[in-house]
Formats: C-alpha cells, structure tokens, sequence
C-alpha cells in the first residue's frame, strides 16, 4: 500500500497480484475506502487488482471543495498514467460506477471493458443532496451514519456479520466532512441518462435484489440504456462485493474471460 503524489495532490493506492497480469481497477462507493473491497480481493486469480481511497475518502485528499464527477475520473486517469497503465478493466461500485460512466464518456480509449455495480446513471432529486450536505456540515457524518448502514445491508448481513458492518460504519464516519460534501455534489449533479447510448465499452451491469440505495430498476436501465450491455443479478443488498463476494467474483470474472 503507498501514498503517491498524483497531480500535486496524495492518493491512496493498493496494488496486488502477479506483476504484468491484466489490470483491473476497483473504485468504491460514497463513505467508504479501498477497505471495502476486502473480502474480494483474494477471490480474484491472476488479476492485477489496483484499489484506491477516492478523492474525499479515506487518506486520499480531500479539499474543500465542490467535486465534480470529472474532478473523480480524472483522478482515475491520473493513477493510471502515476502505475503507467495505458489501458485497464474497471469495476466501480455505487459512486464507483458512476465514476465508471464518467470515464467510459470521456475516456473510453483507456478502458477495456467496464463493471457497473449496484450504480445509476441519476442518482435522485438534487434537494436530497442539497439536505444531507447540509446536515454533514453542521454536525460531520456520524449522525448519517446509521441510516446510511441501515439502507446498505440486509438484516440477515447486520445480524450474521456485525463486526464487519461496524467496520463499514467507521469508513463512513471516519470520511472527512469536506470530503463527503464535495463528493455529494458530484453525485447531485451528475446525470447520465441521456449519454449512455453513447458508451461503446463492453460493460456488465449489477444488481442486487435486496439493494435499497441503488434499486434493481436503477441498474437494469443502464444495462438497457448501453448497447450490448450484459446484466448480472445478485442477492443481497448494496455493498455486494461485502454481501455476496463468491457471486460477485464469478460474475465478475465470467464476464472478463
């Protein structure tokens, strides 16, 4: 694990598996760090896993700041020139996945092919985030925290696996306030719904049928919405990769063979 200096600023950044196998980038969701890939990473064979802190999480930098889903996938682009990765596979989970689409518009020549998970391409009324920037403001994220665990998991995951959903509480509690804002706004603002025809990557979408942030209906518009897209169903709630890392791996690596 290091902390590089990409573009003047800190990141981060995790690398594992064998040196020159294919590289595939995890990139994780709002509130949480590259810890939330845990339970995956020794599941992926023969796979160069590179795994960051998001701008605003974790050790990563975290200005103070309005980001915007640009600022996010420049981030990636700028890992990827600082570990002189021309192209890679990414697989982006939530915020990830939005971040995900970003870059699949913006930069598709870096991509090779393209994971969207437990994601959408709107992610809801622009006052909901106006109210919970607010609200971190005020008093940080601990008092969000609760609903925020509360909407990601099952209650059969809270009930068999409380010790690693208060792991996953402390990722986000322990996110920077300027950090959770900043990346709020990004989401706030984002809207891809009219640009996804235009994603050319070979992209597989998933969906979890007990996930209450991102609903199945979010996912599977996206996978309708990107011609040729493939759609993978899981059980369990948001966090798959937590929830159900066997499933997620499979589909994951089905879809990359």
């Amino acid at each position: 694990m290091a902390l590089l200096e990409v573009s003047g600023e800190r990141f981060r950044v995790e690398v594992t598996g064998p040196e020159g196998a294919p590289p595939l980038i995890l990139s994780h969701s709002l509130g949480c760090t590259l810890g939330m890939w845990d339970e995956v990473v020794p599941l992926f064979a023969g796979r160069r896993l590179i795994r960051y802190d998001a701008r605003g999480h974790g050790e990563s930098a975290a200005p103070d700041q309005v980001y915007s889903m640009g600022d996010l996938g420049r981030d990636v682009l700028a890992i990827m020139d600082r570990l002189n990765l021309a192209t890679a596979d990414f697989c982006g989970l939530s915020l990830g996945g939005m971040v995900g689409q970003w870059l699949a518009l913006n930069a598709p020549q870096r991509l090779t092919r393209l994971i969207l998970s437990n994601t959408t391409a709107h992610a809801g009324p622009a006052r909901f985030w106006d109210h919970r920037i607010k609200a971190v403001r005020k008093d940080g994220t601990g008092p969000i925290a609760d609903s925020v665990i509360d909407s990601w998991f099952t209650s059969e995951f809270k009930a068999q696996r409380p010790a690693r959903v208060a792991e996953v509480r402390a990722m986000v509690t322990g996110t920077k306030p300027s950090g959770y804002m900043g990346t709020s706004a990004a989401m706030r603002d984002m809207d891809f719904r009219a640009d996804l025809p235009r994603i050319a990557t070979q992209t597989l979408v998933i969906v979890s049928d007990g996930d209450r942030s991102t609903p199945p209906a979010w996912g599977e518009a996206i996978a309708a919405a990107i011609p040729g897209a493939k759609l993978a169903r899981l059980p369990g709630g948001h966090l798959s990769a937590i929830e159900q890392p066997e499933a997620f791996v499979r589909a994951v690596s089905a879809f990359l063979a």
